[in-house]
């Protein structure tokens, strides 16, 4: 996968969120595992939108195959994403509470990623 995020590059529904930084692939498994990192984190508080989804389906074939005889079967499902993309978002709690909850998140992902916050974010606004 060549070039940068087109679509999907900025904040548009909280005033936190992560994006990658490289090219990968990224399962709904590891997808799942950084929402839950978050929400745990957050105690349930606030909001969050997960703006990629694992729609590409990976085939494998299974162990000891010889090669020849067609594909193999669907293993899953993953997301690609390029550099620039946004992966999550998180509004309704603090500064500090965000910015861990998605270093929580981004640990669980195999791409590196920025914490980023939204122009018009108040830190002074009451949460």
């Amino acid at each position: 996968m060549k070039g940068i995020a087109q679509r999907g590059n900025q904040l548009a529904f909280g005033s936190f969120g992560i994006k990658t930084l490289e090219s990968k692939w990224i399962t709904g498994r590891q997808i799942e595992a950084a929402r839950i990192a978050v929400t745990r984190y957050m105690q349930r508080q606030g909001q969050i939108w997960i703006r990629i989804f694992p729609d590409k389906p990976i085939t494998k074939k299974p162990a000891e195959v010889r090669m020849g005889k067609g594909k193999g079967a669907p293993e899953g499902f993953v997301a690609p994403v390029t550099p620039g993309r946004m992966l999550i978002e998180v509004e309704g709690v603090p500064f500090e509470v965000a910015k861990e909850a998605l270093r929580l998140a981004a640990q669980k992902l195999p791409v590196i990623t920025k914490f980023v916050v939204s122009r018009d974010y108040d830190p002074n606004q009451n949460v």
